[in-house]
Formats: structure tokens, C-alpha cells, sequence
């Protein structure tokens, strides 16, 4: 009985220390998404995703409604590559909670936004990924953006 509690123990460990591993890596997959996004260098960018996925922002109108922006990845990587190079920005995160399961992965990422040294905005990343031949890529995004509430 003791060598059946022993061989659970060690199965449940090495189940842990393999999503512990995972998560760092995912958490470096973003990481280094933002390394990328700030140099904008979107070569880079192009290779921590998986095809030309959708990207989404929710935001409130000054009626109070909320508004979702959809753009596709190619467009997102073409407005990166126009942003004038004596102009500088910054999405700051705040933290991770990252979550896996086998191959896929799903990051949220509070962030503070800042625009030529200016707060701009603040607001949360969900990232959803997917595991492909080791190594994580994104699948989705999408993401909140509001002046109020922000934590600075």
C-alpha cells in the first residue's frame, strides 16, 4: 500500500512540475510577444501565432454602451510596423494567471498602457494558446481598454 501511495505521489508531482513548466514557458511566449511589439519587429510577431488570428477590444462609447473592435492579425502587424520610430510605447503588465490543459493555455494579463511617456489606458489581455511541436503560439486575443479605474 505504501508503494501505491509512493508511485500516486510521484505521478502527481511530475503532473505539476510538467504545468508549472508549461505555464513558464507560455508566460515567456507573452513576454516575449511584448519584447517584440515594442521593437516592432513584426517577424517576430508573426512567429508567436498561429495563422492570421483575430483580434478583439472591448471598450465602453461615451453613451456608457460597449463596443467590440475586431481586426485581423496581418492588419494589427501592418499598424505596428507605421508606428513612427520617435514615437514610443509601453504595455506595462501588471501580472499573470496563467492556466493549461495538455496543449492549450489561456494567459490574463492586467496591463497599463503608456503612449510617448503619457498614460493612456489600462485594461486586461486574455490570451488563449495552443502548444505546437513545443512550442506555444496564439491563437486569440482579446482584450479591455478604459481610462477609469486604472491602477497607476
Amino acid at each position: 500500500m505504501k508503494k501505491l501511495l509512493l508511485l500516486i505521489m510521484f505521478c502527481l508531482s511530475l503532473n505539476i512540475q510538467a504545468q508549472d513548466t508549461d505555464s513558464e514557458a507560455v508566460k515567456a511566449t507573452i513576454v516575449n510577444f511584448f519584447e517584440a511589439f515594442h521593437k516592432q519587429d513584426t517577424i517576430a510577431l508573426k512567429t508567436m501565432a498561429k495563422g492570421d488570428i483575430k483580434l478583439q477590444s472591448i471598450s465602453v462609447n461615451k453613451e456608457g454602451k460597449s463596443i467590440l473592435h475586431e481586426s485581423e492579425y496581418g492588419q494589427f502587424l501592418k499598424n505596428i510596423a507605421s508606428i513612427p520610430k520617435e514615437n514610443t510605447f509601453e504595455e506595462k503588465l501588471l501580472s499573470f494567471n496563467i492556466q493549461v490543459d495538455g496543449n492549450m493555455a489561456n494567459a490574463w494579463t492586467p496591463y497599463e498602457f503608456w503612449y510617448n511617456g503619457n498614460f493612456s489606458h489600462c485594461g486586461v489581455n486574455s490570451f488563449q494558446l495552443m502548444k505546437e511541436d513545443d512550442a506555444w503560439k496564439i491563437i486569440y486575443l482579446v482584450d479591455t481598454r478604459r481610462r477609469e479605474e486604472c491602477k497607476k
